[in-house]
């Protein structure tokens, strides 16, 4: 079971640049922050896009990715995953993190990348053209932010996938595991829904990694003004218990 570390040394030698703690990249850290930064692509405006690695040993307990601000107008969960970056190594769950996915369309708070693309509905798993709200792009898998993705995801090979929007309030039911699904509902307080897309899921990142990965990936929804305290201390912690990891 030495996935985790191989996964970590690939994306080291390979497909990432290690950026160190303290210095630009990593401005929101403080001294107490233990982790290890990486960038696995760029934006269409040439933004950085960055995981971090919050520690956890190779074979020791699940390999877990959680991602944020696919859409740049749904930043709450993003002080979640900023949240997880202060305090020591996590023990009990290999943890990496993405906080902004999006960073284009955060700088602006936008839903869309730079060319006006709903990344979740971008990656190459039952994806159709759609324009509107739900642009897809004009291919699948099109966009820069979107192949980061999926490169990232299959250097890691997480077990679990957590995709973090707003505002519905909810865990999606359509999922593979219905156990891990319930878990993060209750920890975190929040509903379990099945999310119709508006009409239909296509070009999901879910539906991509569900499909073509023996982890599952769930999709999270907070709902549109959770609290400060929710953010910065409620779910970090809660997040961490679901994985039976901790500090």
């Amino acid at each position: 079971m030495v996935r985790s570390l191989l996964a970590a040394l690939v994306l080291s030698a390979t497909l990432l640049a290690p950026v160190a703690e303290g210095g630009p990249a990593a401005s929101a850290a403080t001294s107490s922050t233990s982790t290890t930064s990486v960038v696995i692509g760029h934006s269409v405006k040439g933004r950085a896009i960055r995981a971090w690695h919050l520690g956890g040993m190779a074979g020791e307990g699940p390999v877990v990715v959680l991602m944020a601000a696919m859409h740049g107008d749904e930043t709450a969960p993003t002080r979640i995953l900023t949240a997880l970056r202060r305090g020591g190594p996590i023990v009990g769950a290999d943890v990496w993190i993405v906080p902004t996915l999006n960073p284009d369309g955060r700088a602006r708070h936008r839903r869309w990348n730079a060319h006006g693309v709903d990344l979740n509905r971008n990656f190459p798993t039952s994806w159709i053209r759609q324009t509107g709200r739900y642009d897809s792009g004009a291919t699948a898998g099109s966009e820069p932010e979107t192949k980061a993705a999926m490169a990232f995801l299959r250097s890691v090979r997480p077990d679990y996938v957590v995709s973090f929007h707003q505002p519905l309030n909810g865990v999606d039911t359509l999922t593979k595991s219905q156990a891990i699904g319930k878990r993060i509902a209750k920890a975190l307080g929040l509903r379990r829904k099945a999310f119709t897309c508006n009409g239909g899921c296509h070009g999901n990142l879910t539906q991509w990694f569900n499909a073509h990965f023996s982890g599952t990936a769930v999709t999270v929804e907070l709902g549109a003004h959770p609290s400060s305290a929710f953010l910065r201390r409620t779910a970090p912690t809660a997040l961490l218990r679901v994985f039976d990891a901790h500090r």
